[in-house]
């Protein structure tokens, strides 16, 4: 029998939407996570847990918080080395800096280093899964995929579709992009944590016939996923209904297409009506909130009292290169500020469900990632509550008050907490952080 490993440590995780159940969290103070061939397979208070094996390794995080790793939803891997380029607003953004970035894809070598360093910026920030662009060049996709699985990382990725309003080194045609999508579904998708994501950039750069292509792929391989860009912009949306006038709103645009289905996922969603929310509600579709990107861009504030209203699937996630960072607590501790200017004072359990359970099961991971749960890999993470001076203060002070409490911890985490907190990272049981 091959080799037991306990940690031991504050263990934390989700059983359900803190929107359905006051109670939808598990917490250890002093707890136990166990886990055998890169899967956990028991997870308790120490005591009770650890008297139940006779031969163990142990591993003492006492007084750390051991937690699902996170998952990043929506992120641009060939925007990494843009992050930070003084912003201006989303089209213009693209323009100056974003299509010039990712022209240089095309070669295989840039697009395995740019890999390499995108999924260890990842670990290093405590995300174990993503769902991540590529961009029009099908070696940018091989390139993640090949680096993801050194890792055995759970991994969604896709080739980026465009064919129009875009420079001539990023464009497609709609035959060739789906023939080059439907080849890397056949190489990757499934392969180990691998799934493809067939990736219509937005409206704007699709024309009817790619949109329609995209639609079939998915069509032919149901239990792959879609990503694209929804109602981020003002402007974006003009231009998309400019360049469909026969469709109501921009919702549509999709719809026509096939695109809007249970395994959709749209990036940033900021201007919708109510009739679109419903819609996308009915479809099961998955709604992430930006915050850092649609801050940075001046894209505007995402309703999150409405999404829950209408009921509709929502998750966290840090669009990097406009996000301006690839820590999950960072992006919780925006989205926290912007529903507070929405009048919406968000809970920290809601921001963090949408990063870990939450956004397993948007995605129909739930099965093998998001929580701590017997037979799940075992990706999770470490995190530190006091690594700065101030949040040792804070600490110390609800101590001394008797206020350190969970919500406070987490609290803590989430509005001044950064990839520093991140004190170790584990995917499939093996430490890549």
């Amino acid at each position: 029998m091959s080799e037991l490993t306990l940690y031991r440590g504050e263990v934390f995780d989700f059983i359900d939407s803190p929107l359905n159940k006051k109670e939808a969290y598990r917490y250890f103070p002093d707890g136990a996570l166990v886990v055998q061939d890169g899967q956990i397979i028991d997870c308790g208070p120490f005591k009770e847990t650890k008297d139940r094996y006779t031969d163990f390794e142990l591993v003492d995080y006492s007084g750390k918080l051991l937690m699902p790793g996170f998952i990043d939803s929506h992120i641009h891997y060939p925007q990494a080395e843009i992050i930070g380029m003084y912003g201006k607003q989303l089209l213009d953004w693209l323009g100056d800096y974003t299509f010039p970035a990712e022209q240089s894809f095309a070669s295989p070598e840039h697009a395995g280093r740019m890999a390499r360093f995108f999924i260890q910026e990842l670990f290093r920030n405590g995300t174990t899964t993503c769902m991540a662009y590529a961009t029009v060049h099908p070696a940018s996709v091989t390139a993640l995929f090949s680096v993801a699985s050194e890792y055995d990382m759970c991994m969604l990725t896709g080739k980026v579709l465009m064919d129009r309003n875009a420079p001539a080194g990023l464009t497609d045609t709609a035959e060739r992009g789906e023939s080059e999508s439907r080849n890397l579904i056949e190489t990757w998708h499934g392969k180990g944590r691998n799934r493809y994501v067939i990736t219509p950039r937005f409206a704007i750069s699709c024309s009817t016939e790619q949109l329609i292509a995209a639609g079939r792929l998915h069509e032919q391989y149901p239990d792959t996923y879609i990503q694209t860009h929804l109602s981020e912009n003002t402007d974006e949306i003009d231009s998309t209904l400019s360049l469909c006038p026969d469709c109501r709103d921009y919702l549509e645009v999709y719809e026509r297409a096939g695109l809007v289905t249970g395994r959709s996922v749209f990036g940033h969603c900021i201007h919708l009506s109510d009739s679109e929310c419903r819609r996308l509600a009915e479809a099961g579709s998955v709604v992430v909130h930006c915050p850092t990107s649609n801050l940075f861009l001046g894209s505007g504030l995402f309703d999150m009292r409405q999404a829950n209203r209408i009921g509709m699937q929502t998750v966290l996630a840090t669009d990097v290169g406009a996000g301006t960072s690839f820590s999950l607590l960072r992006t919780m501790g925006e989205s926290y500020k912007v529903q507070q200017l929405n009048g919406y004072p968000m809970s920290v359990f809601e921001s963090l469900y949408k990063c870990t359970l939450g956004a397993a099961k948007a995605l129909h991971l739930d099965d093998e990632i998001g929580s701590l749960r017997k037979g799940r890999k075992a990706d999770f993470i470490v995190v530190d509550y006091a690594v700065t001076p101030s949040q040792q203060i804070r600490m110390d002070y609800l101590i001394r008050n008797g206020q350190w409490t969970l919500e406070n911890k987490l609290f803590g985490l989430q509005t001044i907490g950064d990839d520093r907190n991140i004190q170790a990272t584990y995917v499939v049981g093996k430490q890549v952080k």
